[in-house]
């Protein structure tokens, strides 16, 4: 499996961002594409993730509301759109695939995109 992340930028708070996360290869379809993301000198945290049957998404508490996740499976894709972005939400995104909120569940992994918010 390889996930290519990409829509990572700069912009100001309260500005939106879209990343899109890729996927090919061998793939597995009870699965769950997920973001993380990992901001300096911090561990990296669950964000949003969505089942590829079934579409059935859930969030973090401090993006519920302004986050959304959605995926495309023609096109093996799965987006997150980002709005009322805080300078807290500055970090590297990771999309990943595998199943639940915890990295260690993870094992495909792809290379991040950055995120910077100016307040």
């Amino acid at each position: 499996v390889q996930l290519q992340a990409s829509g990572g930028g700069l912009v100001q708070a309260g500005g939106s961002l879209r990343l899109s996360c890729a996927r090919s290869g061998r793939t597995f379809s009870l699965t769950e594409m997920t973001w993380f993301r990992q901001a300096p000198g911090k561990e990296r945290e669950f964000v949003a993730g969505i089942s590829w049957i079934g579409g059935s998404t859930k969030y973090a508490n401090s993006v519920k509301g302004r986050f959304t996740i959605s995926r495309d499976n023609a096109k093996n894709t799965v987006y997150l759109q980002m709005n009322s972005l805080e300078p807290e939400d500055t970090a590297v995104y990771y999309c990943a695939q595998g199943r639940g909120t915890m990295a260690s569940n993870y094992n495909y992994w792809g290379q991040g995109t950055l995120v910077t918010v100016s307040s």
